[in-house]
C-alpha cells in the first residue's frame, strides 16, 4: 500500500481506467483535487467549461459518441447543483458519466457551513442527486474511496448505462490514508446477456405466424452497436424498421427499409406501419408518449390486437406501457446475433411472406415523399424548415455528428433527418433539455475529433447557453452552431396555436410592447468571442455558410432565420391531458 491523498488516488484511478478527460469547473470546494490534477495533467485533461450545466452535457455527449465514459468535478452547493440538469438529461437517455460532486468537511457536518444541505440530514446533498442518477455514493474517508470509485465505474455500465455520482467532502481531497488502488473496472468489457434457447425459439415462432411485422429500434440497438446485426436482420426478412431519434442511424436512414421516427412528428410510412402491423419487434426501446402518440390505440400502434416481441436490458422497460407477447432481457446485439443464427435452421421464415406487406409499405413511403417533397424546394426569406433540413442533409457529410437541442428544430430534424451512421444524432430525448444540443457538440468534437460535429438548435436555446463560444475558442474546437431563429420558443407558439386558438403569450420574442421582433446579432455575438459568425436570410445562402464554416475548422455560429409561421406535419397525435388530442394533419388512424 501507498501513502495517498484522496485528491491524487480519485486522480490516478481515473488514468488507470484511461478517463482522457474530466470536465468541471473549480471552487473552493475541490481545489484539493487540482493540484492532484494538475501533476497528471499530461494523462487526464481538464476542461473548464463556463457552467456546470455544460460540463455535464459536454460528458453525456461524448459517452453517446465513444461509448466511453468521462469524469465531472464540481464544488459544493450551487455548483453541483447545477448538475441536475444534465444528470437526468444523460439517465432519462441512458447514458453515463462520472459526477464527482464535493460537499463540505466531515468535521463541519451539521453545523450548518457554508453551503451545507443541512435540514434532513447533515452533508445532504446526495439525496438531491439520488432521483437523477444511477447510482449515489458519499464516501467520508480517504480509505472508503477505491470500493466507492470501483463500484461507481462498474455500475455505470453494467445493464442499462447511467450517470454515477460520488459525493466527496472537502478533507478527503486532501487527508492520507495507506491505500492500494482498486482493480480494473468493468468499463472497457461490456456485459452482454442473451437470451435463453427456449425464447429464441418462441421469438421465431412469432415472426414465422406474422405478415406484417416490423422492427422498432432505440437507444439500447445504439449503446449496443447493434446496427449491423440489425441491417442484417431487416434485410434478410425485408422487414422495415422504426426508429426513435436515439436509434437513428443504427439502421442508414436512407435504406429502403428504414421509416423512420414514428408518433405526431413522425414520418407517415413509420405511423402507417406501426398501426397496421400484425407483429412489432421492439429492441431496446420503450413506448414513451411521443413515439406513442399518447397511446391512443390506432394512430401509431394497436396493441394488445398487434403481438409484441420487446427485448431490453432493463427488465424495469417491459410492459412498461404495453404487455408483450414475449418479453426478453438481453443486449442487442447478442439477442439479434442469436436471432439471425437461429433463422438459418428455420427455412420456413423467408423475405417471401413479407413481400405483399412491404409492397404496401413502399406505397406509403410513395404517398409521404410526393406530400412533403415539393417544399424541401421552396425558395423562401425567411427560410421554410424543410429547405434547411433538406439543404444541411446535401451539404453536411455521412460522417457528420449531428447534436440537436430541444426545440421546434428538433421535431423537423425527427421527421425528416435521415442519419448515415450509428452514434451520429445526439437528442436529449427523455428530458429534453435545452442547452443539450448547444453544450453537447463540444463533447462529441473531443470524442471524435477527425469527424465535423455541428449542432443545430433553437434562437431560445442558444441564448441560454451562449458562453459555449468561449470554452470552444479556448480549446480550439471547430464546431458548429447553425442557429434556428424563428424568433421565438416555437415549439410552444405551435401549441398555443394547435390546441389554444393562438392565444399566444410568452412563447415570441419581442422587443418591449413595439411589436417588434428581437434577437440579438448571433453572428457578430460569434464574432465577438473569437469565433466566426455568419448570417443567413435567404436560402442561396445556406448550403455556402456551412460549406465555408466546415473548410475553416474553427468555432463558428450560423444564424439562419426560418419561418415560424410552418409547422411540421403531425402524422400520428400527442396530447396534454385533459386537453382533446388532435387528428393527424397526414394520414388518418386505423384499428384492427
Amino acid at each position: 500500500m501507498a501513502r495517498m491523498k484522496g485528491g491524487e488516488l480519485i486522480a490516478d484511478y481515473l488514468v488507470q481506467e484511461k478517463v482522457p478527460y474530466i470536465f468541471g469547473i473549480c471552487g473552493h470546494g475541490n481545489v484539493g483535487i487540482l493540484d492532484a490534477l494538475y501533476d497528471r495533467r499530461d494523462k487526464i485533461q481538464l476542461v473548464s467549461p463556463r457552467h456546470e450545466q455544460c460540463a455535464g452535457h459536454m460528458a453525456d455527449a461524448y459517452f453517446r459518441v465513444k461509448h466511453k465514459p468521462v469524469a465531472t468535478l464540481t464544488s459544493t452547493g450551487p455548483g453541483s447543483a447545477n448538475m441536475v440538469m444534465s444528470l437526468a438529461t444523460a439517465l432519462s437517455d441512458s447514458s453515463a458519466f462520472l459526477c464527482i460532486t464535493s460537499n463540505v468537511p466531515t468535521s463541519q457536518h451539521n453545523r450548518a457551513p457554508f453551503q451545507e444541505l443541512y435540514k434532513h440530514n447533515q452533508a445532504d446533498f446526495a439525496q438531491v442527486m439520488r432521483p437523477v442518477v444511477k447510482r449515489a455514493f458519499q464516501p467520508s474517508r480517504v480509505d472508503m474511496l477505491p470500493l466507492a470509485l470501483r463500484q461507481a465505474m462498474d455500475t455505470m455500465v453494467t445493464g442499462r448505462p447511467g450517470p454515477v455520482n460520488i459525493d466527496i467532502p472537502y478533507n478527503v481531497y486532501q487527508e492520507e490514508a495507506d491505500v492500494e488502488l482498486p482493480p480494473p473496472s468493468h468499463i472497457h468489457r461490456a456485459h452482454r446477456p442473451g437470451a435463453s434457447t427456449e425464447d429464441i425459439a418462441l421469438a421465431l415462432d412469432l415472426i414465422a405466424q406474422a405478415r406484417k411485422a416490423v422492427i422498432f429500434i432505440g437507444h439500447g440497438a445504439t449503446l449496443s452497436e447493434a446496427g449491423e446485426e440489425i441491417t442484417e436482420l431487416a434485410h434478410r426478412l425485408q422487414i422495415p424498421v422504426i426508429t426513435s431519434p436515439n436509434g437513428m442511424g443504427a439502421i442508414s436512414g436512407d435504406d429502403p427499409l428504414a421509416l423512420g421516427f414514428i408518433g405526431r412528428n413522425g414520418a407517415y410510412p413509420a405511423n402507417e406501419a406501426g398501426r397496421r402491423s400484425d407483429l412489432v419487434i421492439t429492441l431496446g426501446t420503450r413506448f414513451d408518449d411521443r413515439s406513442s402518440s399518447s397511446w391512443h390505440e390506432g394512430y401509431s400502434w394497436n396493441f394488445p390486437g398487434t403481438k409484441l416481441i420487446h427485448v431490453d436490458i432493463d427488465p424495469q422497460e417491459l410492459g412498461r406501457n404495453y404487455a408483450p407477447t414475449l418479453g426478453l432481457i438481453a443486449d442487442i446485439k447478442v439477442f439479434t446475433r442469436q436471432l439471425l443464427t437461429a433463422l438459418d435452421a428455420r427455412p420456413g421464415i423467408t423475405r417471401q411472406q413479407f413481400a405483399p406487406w412491404l409492397d404496401q409499405v413502399r406505397g406509403w413511403q410513395a404517398e409521404w415523399e410526393a406530400f412533403v417533397r415539393p417544399h424541401f424546394g421552396d425558395s423562401t426569406s425567411p427560410l421554410r424548415p424543410e429547405f434547411v433540413v433538406g439543404t444541411l442533409q446535401k451539404v453536411l457529410p455521412d460522417d457528420v455528428i449531428l447534436a440537436l437541442d430541444s426545440g421546434v428544430h428538433h421535431n423537423w430534424f425527427m421527421q425528416f433527418w435521415k442519419a448515415k451512421r450509428p452514434q451520429s444524432m445526439l437528442n436529449s430525448w427523455g428530458y429534453s433539455s435545452m442547452g443539450f444540443g448547444v453544450c453537447g457538440v463540444m463533447g462529441a468534437a473531443l470524442a471524435a475529433p477527425d469527424r465535423p460535429c455541428v449542432a443545430v438548435v433553437g434562437d431560445g436555446g442558444f441564448t441560454m447557453a451562449p458562453y459555449v463560444l468561449c470554452t470552444a475558442v479556448e480549446h480550439n474546437l471547430p464546431v458548429v452552431w447553425i442557429v434556428w431563429n424563428n424568433f421565438a420558443w416555437g415549439a410552444i407558439r405551435d401549441l398555443q396555436y394547435g390546441l389554444f386558438d393562438g392565444r399566444e403569450i410568452g412563447t415570441a420574442f419581442y422587443k418591449g410592447q413595439t411589436g417588434e421582433r428581437y434577437n440579438p446579432d448571433f453572428a457578430a455575438w460569434a464574432r465577438a468571442c473569437g469565433a466566426d459568425g455568419y448570417t443567413v436570410t435567404r436560402p442561396q445562402e445556406l448550403a455556402a455558410a456551412v460549406e465555408r464554416a466546415l473548410k475553416n475548422k474553427r468555432p463558428c455560429v450560423i444564424d439562419v432565420h426560418v419561418d415560424a409561421d410552418v409547422r411540421p406535419p403531425s402524422t400520428g397525435t400527442w396530447q396534454l391531458p385533459p386537453i382533446p388530442y388532435k387528428e393527424p394533419a397526414f394520414g388518418k388512424p386505423w384499428r384492427a
